[in-house]
């Protein structure tokens, strides 16, 4: 050969792309991407996706080092991102009594009654998940049986919403609180009629007693993290915004994401408390540290309590609780001046608000820091924004924020919503298409562990406004449903884009970090009451595979 045609070769050789390090093949992908909204294939290097389209041009980038992953048909979604969780809690709640699903008190107790058999002595028992509008008596708890089951033992057993509690005789006596002990503000120690303690803790309270909590150790906290992890890839997330962090958390998530052990993209929310803002405010943004597992440039606010504890900030009185308009947890005063620093500062705050009372107050708050530090792009964000008035609505487009909302909390508690609110407010409660026609983005969540990890459930009640048993029949408020790209963009797209992430993640789209899950059968297609029967066969982080579920 010539010299030229030798420098023809080596310059068409230099052209050619480098080969890919895994090309997917023969798949149902849908990308969230309305430039290429569904292919069969695409190709990933270095952790991100190289090229998405056919499969003749994904094979073009085989090399002899490529991996083939040839799926004979399954659907490809994107990596699934929850907007809304607790990692350190879910690993907790993995290593605690699971009260999930118990239908009375008395097998709450039974269940706590089993663990104590293998305590030691004096050891703090803990529980979550109890919820007494579940039981066929839907009054809080008292705690006398528990005390008389567990006298040893100091429970604590957290609600299900988290914002709650109920403990028993010992945990009152080690936390030194009596019938005369002050409510806290911000919370409340529920009484009986004679004006004892029942037990039951609501919000501010239940820190009262959490305090003489022995704080889980570094180690402790390491397991409890792998473990929640896990679970998370188990079901298809490969990222979450975590709600509220401290110090000691985040330092053990860089510890592992240090390690390369940390196989998920948290967005971190900073808690709010001074000590914990000012060390962060003077660090700094973080972005996409550790190959993109930790982001840190939120704060988390909570503005008020929750529903099912009757906690949630109303602007008129509960429907079941004549005189109990809920708690506001964090002043008018605190959130604005939290919302002007971080403007300020560059950082995002997202503030949990349920009740009505308690959105349009964060709204007012945050539409006054906007006034004194305009920012056009800050995505202040309210979590939850459960129960809306109807004129609170526009108010999220025209301020520009985004609600992160939750579909399994409309179709875990509509069952009783109608009982706390009555019929007319709960016409605004869970409102997607209303904020949706507004023009906003809904990233979506589970909260876990309030509710259950599997984020599949918030994408059928999204489409549904149904239970896994298809109740009620054609969906509960049937007018507030998404359609099902718009819930597959809420727990892909549209969560990256309330993390400042879209440039990154959210789609299967060249450039971005090759994040995807595999499942078992076409959740864009398949009959709605087959969402759910679901299966996640693969979950992909970067392009390496994080959870693969064995083979049938």
């Amino acid at each position: 050969m010539s010299l030229c045609g030798v420098l023809l070769v080596v310059l068409a050789l230099q052209q050619q792309p480098p080969s890919a390090d895994l090309v997917v093949l023969n798949a149902r992908v849908y990308t969230s991407d309305v430039n290429r909204p569904v292919a069969e294939a695409f190709a990933v290097r270095g952790g991100r996706i190289a090229f998405v389209g056919s499969a003749r041009g994904a094979l073009a980038l085989v090399g002899p080092r490529t991996e083939r992953l040839d799926l004979a048909g399954r659907t490809v979604i994107p990596g699934m991102v929850d907007a809304h969780a607790h990692l350190l809690n879910l690993g907790l709640a993995l290593r605690t009594v699971d009260l999930v699903g118990t239908r009375s008190y008395d097998e709450v107790i039974a269940r706590v009654v089993a663990r104590a058999k293998t305590a030691r002595p004096g050891e703090w028992i803990r529980g979550r998940g109890w919820d007494q509008n579940d039981w066929a008596d839907t009054r809080f708890p008292v705690h006398q049986a528990l005390s008389r089951a567990v006298p040893n033992n100091p429970v604590y057993l957290t609600r299900v919403d988290g914002h709650a509690a109920l403990v028993n005789a010992k945990a009152l006596e080690l936390a030194q609180v009596a019938a005369a002990t002050a409510d806290p503000t911000g919370g409340r120690f529920i009484r009986d009629s004679a004006g004892n303690l029942t037990g039951v803790l609501i919000d501010a309270a239940q820190g009262v007693v959490g305090r003489v909590i022995p704080p889980a150790s570094r180690a402790e906290l390491r397991e409890q993290t792998l473990a929640a992890i896990a679970e998370a890839n188990r079901w298809g997330l490969t990222g979450i915004h975590d709600a509220g962090v401290d110090a000691e958390g985040i330092a053990v998530y860089e510890d592992l994401a240090r390690e390369g052990k940390y196989d998920l993209r948290n967005y971190v929310m900073v808690r709010s408390n001074d000590s914990t803002l000012d060390a962060f405010m003077r660090r700094g943004r973080q972005i996409g540290l550790y190959d993109g597992r930790i982001w840190i440039r939120a704060i988390k606010l909570s503005a008020d309590g929750a529903l099912g504890s009757r906690g949630a900030a109303l602007l008129e009185p509960y429907s079941d609780d004549a005189g109990n308009t809920g708690l506001i947890t964090t002043s008018p005063e605190r959130v604005k001046s939290v919302a002007v620093r971080a403007l300020k500062a560059g950082f995002q705050v997202n503030v949990h608000a349920i009740g009505d009372r308690a959105n349009r107050m964060v709204l007012d708050q945050f539409e006054a820091a906007f006034h004194e530090v305009p920012v056009a792009d800050h995505r202040f964000r309210i979590e939850h924004a459960q129960i809306l008035r109807y004129q609170d609505i526009p108010r999220f487009a025209e301020l520009d924020v985004i609600p992160s909302m939750q579909g399994s909390h409309q179709t875990s508690d509509m069952y009783w919503v109608p009982n706390r609110l009555g019929w007319a407010r709960a016409q605004g409660a869970y409102a997607w298409r209303s904020l949706l026609n507004t023009g906003v983005v809904i990233p979506n969540g589970s909260d876990f562990p309030v509710e259950a990890v599997n984020p599949l459930i918030s994408f059928h009640s999204f489409i549904t406004r149904q239970d896994a048993d298809n109740f009620p029949p054609g969906g509960w408020f049937p007018e507030q449903r998404t359609t099902r790209q718009e819930a597959l963009w809420s727990m892909t797209l549209w969560p990256a884009y309330a993390s400042f992430m879209e440039n990154e993640s959210g789609t299967l789209t060249a450039g971005k970090y090759a994040d995807f899950v595999v499942l078992d059968r076409d959740i864009m297609t398949v009959a709605p009451e087959e969402i759910l029967k679901a299966s996640v066969v693969m979950t992909a982080l970067g392009g390496r595979v994080v959870y693969r579920a064995n083979p049938k």
